[in-house]
């Protein structure tokens, strides 16, 4: 991976994820013919539980052909109102090198060398920019961009005319994601280089699906975009957790044996009258190895952490329903609905009936 710094960071300022494990590279997409071939994961694993306690949406919503010289900035705040990206509320950016060769400059200027197959993911979705050399101002893309045949598929063709670069723009929406330990413990930016691992052959097949559902634009691409968007956020984030780049972060915490059989058990029954006694027989471990474990990888302990999870789930229902608190407040696992208050008041700084006033003016009250 190339780093140059037009404005050098101070060192920590700036943090990169290369994710590739041992094995030869894959110089591009087209190339992978085994893909296929790896049996996927049977999702039964702490990530993908956590993930699906989690409401994603998002789509690719960008088709891009880029020829030298060309310089294009991507601002996920200024794209036009017509386009998908516009409604997002809380943005994490995709990018998929589909071929061609260039720079990834991220918003402090930092910049590294992307090329076919690459993988970008950026959870915050800061301004970043897309060039071919140092020698063009940016432009904006949202201002390039052109409707394409499917009804949220939007295209973008710029350049000069030289080498050409095609890269497919996606994203995932969540509000509850940006919210959770799992996001908060990402680096700016995760670039996952193709090598020839059962990740990787997953991932490349996802993409590759995407690349081509993309050309065909047919009435069920949308959904089918949306899915594949998932897989390849999964998928990445299961890399990275397997990497344990970080032994004390949130990921690595799932991918724990004892911490995530237990995180496991929470987010499959989070209603339940826990003890940690109960998540120890879960995990399969003593009451003291599970407590010390947990809170030094999790940062809480494990019954401060099952009380958040329950008044993020009772905060999602109070934002899609009209059940009445009560009801809420029982099938969160409380005893009372002034437990439910109580609870919800401390964890959230606000009272669970204000919260869903709030949430439906469009204004979330916080601390």
């Amino acid at each position: 991976m190339v780093k140059t710094a037009l404005n050098s960071p101070a060192p920590g300022d700036h943090q990169v994820i290369e994710l590739r494990r041992p094995g030869a590279a894959v110089s591009a997409l087209a190339r992978v013919q085994t893909a296929n071939s790896a049996p996927a994961s049977d999702g039964h694993d702490a990530l993908s539980e956590a993930l699906r306690a989690i409401r994603l949406t998002g789509s690719v919503f960008l088709n891009a052909r880029l020829s030298g010289p060309f310089s294009i900035m991507i601002k996920p705040d200024q794209f036009k109102a017509a386009t998908s990206l516009a409604h997002a509320r809380q943005v994490s950016m995709f990018h998929l090198i589909v071929s061609g060769s260039c720079i990834l400059e991220t918003d402090d200027g930092v910049r590294n060398a992307v090329s076919a197959g690459d993988l970008l993911l950026l959870p915050q979705a800061a301004p970043h920019t897309f060039r071919d050399n140092d020698e063009h101002e940016a432009v904006d893309a949202s201002n390039l961009v052109r409707q394409g045949a499917g009804q949220d598929l939007w295209t973008l063709d710029h350049g000069g005319g030289g080498e050409a670069v095609r890269m497919i723009c996606g994203f995932i929406d969540s509000r509850e994601f940006l919210h959770t330990p799992l996001f908060r413990s990402l680096p700016p930016l995760l670039i996952d280089r193709p090598c020839d691992d059962r990740v990787s052959a997953r991932i490349i097949s996802a993409a590759r699906e995407i690349a081509q559902q993309t050309e065909a634009a047919t009435p069920a691409t949308g959904m089918m975009l949306a899915r594949l968007m998932e897989i390849l956020l999964v998928e990445v984030l299961r890399r990275y957790a397997s990497q344990q780049l970080f032994p004390q972060g949130r990921l690595a915490a799932l991918c724990d044996s004892v911490v995530g059989r237990t995180l496991q058990a929470i987010h499959r029954d989070p209603s339940r009258r826990w003890t940690v006694g109960d998540l120890a027989r879960e995990a399969g471990t003593s009451r003291s190895v599970l407590s010390e474990r947990f809170s030094a990888m999790v940062g809480q302990p494990p019954i401060e952490y099952l009380a958040s999870y329950r008044i993020k789930i009772a905060s999602e229902r109070l934002r899609q329903t009209d059940d009445c608190l009560a009801a809420v407040a029982a099938d969160s696992g409380y005893e009372s609905e002034a437990a439910f208050h109580r609870a919800f008041k401390r964890i959230a700084g606000v009272a669970p009936g204000r919260w869903r006033d709030a949430d439906r003016r469009g204004v979330r009250t916080r601390r």
